[in-house]
């Protein structure tokens, strides 16, 4: 895909990264085991905060939810069990049915075209061989699997709370013979790893769809070590733009803005990523913002398609005049100008996100 970035960074100092000699390998580490409800209604939100299914144990690391194409065996004499609290998932389903994005083929086209390369870049530099990394709501794991890459021989490990991405993700990483990628199936505000578990978190998009973002930093806070890192990216729509918009296409972006607020989601939390952390808690926040700007052909003709099936399909449309963020006619106008841009020379499509790393004291 063509792409390009365009960086404004703050002055504040980023966080030390950890170091690999000093990572959690290297400790006496285990997967906690704290009792914790034996239910919870569910959320709505990020399919990262949804069913609570891994399980726990082995080697000193959490091991894998039934059906991992990696389990680890476990120390002489200990088998891994459940965490008290929780199902072990013995099949693969959906469990997020009212995800705001949905999952249609051609949305989750656009997540397997997303990789660390192109949006993860910011915080790349802070990884290093042998560190072990979590990437909380890791989808389909195509920014997974370029995190792996970059710490390997280190471990990294995604959650997500839809089971149908986690097979995604763990198909990806035998098909790249990522052996030390693993995958659980479950939810970011009950994370399945011991205290200071991990070096570096990371989350691309997942924030903007969690209705109670205190209680997920406060969790990934917990999971990793002193002086461990988080990197954020969350996508700021009122920043983000198509052109030329014939007078109508930047409505999208409002109803995009409306849906996700109606379904207790923050449209624009991409700005708002630095007084986020600070109030969690970490500290030695660098904030930065970036576009991912799509104008090669191809991009034109899959972005115009992923609009027309996807954000223009009977079923966003109906939920966005059920909440009043569209009308019939605008859907209508919406379709006719995303045709005229397809077929224009100038026609670009900029996606604006927001930008943080900081530290854990």
């Amino acid at each position: 895909m063509s792409w390009r970035r365009r960086r404004s960074t703050s002055t504040a100092a980023p966080p030390t990264s950890p170091s690999s000699t000093d990572s959690p390998r290297s400790g006496s580490w285990r997967p906690r085991s704290r009792r914790r409800p034996s239910s919870t209604a569910p959320r709505r939100g990020n399919s990262a905060t949804r069913s609570t299914t891994p399980t726990t144990g082995g080697r000193n690391t959490p091991a894998p939810c039934a059906g991992s194409r990696s389990a680890k065996p476990s120390p002489a004499g200990r088998s891994p069990q459940p965490r008290p609290g929780h199902r072990v998932m013995t099949e693969p389903r959906s469990s997020t049915p009212d995800y705001t994005m949905g999952f249609s083929v051609e949305f989750l086209e656009s997540l397997r075209r997303i990789t660390a390369e192109t949006s993860a870049a910011f915080l790349l530099p802070y990884l290093r061989p042998g560190m072990r990394v979590l990437d909380f709501g890791c989808g389909p794991g195509t920014i997974s699997s370029g995190l792996a890459k970059a710490v390997a021989p280190g471990e990294m490990y995604g959650i997500d709370m839809e089971a149908s991405q986690i097979e995604m993700a763990r198909t990806l990483a035998e098909a790249r013979g990522q052996d030390n990628a693993t995958f659980h199936v479950g939810d970011v505000t009950e994370l399945p790893f011991e205290d200071g578990y991990f070096d570096v978190a990371h989350c691309h998009n997942v924030l903007m769809h969690v209705p109670d973002t205190a209680a997920v930093l406060a969790e990934v806070k917990r999971v990793l070590k002193p002086a461990g890192v988080i990197g954020c990216r969350e996508m700021i729509c009122a920043s983000s733009f198509l052109y030329p918009d014939f007078g109508v296409l930047q409505h999208s972006w409002s109803i995009f803005d409306d849906l996700l607020a109606a379904d207790d989601g923050h449209p624009q939390i991409g700005r708002e990523l630095k007084g986020r952390l600070v109030e969690a808690g970490f500290t030695n926040v660098r904030a930065t913002a970036s576009y991912n700007i799509y104008n090669a052909p191809a991009d034109i003709a899959f972005l115009h398609g992923l609009v027309q099936k996807w954000f223009l399909a009977p079923e966003i449309t109906e939920a966005a005049i059920k909440y009043g963020a569209s009308t019939r006619e605008l859907r209508n106008a919406l379709a006719d100008a995303c045709d005229r841009w397809k077929d224009h020379p100038g026609a670009v499509c900029g996606i604006a996100s927001g930008e943080a790393v900081a530290g854990r004291p």
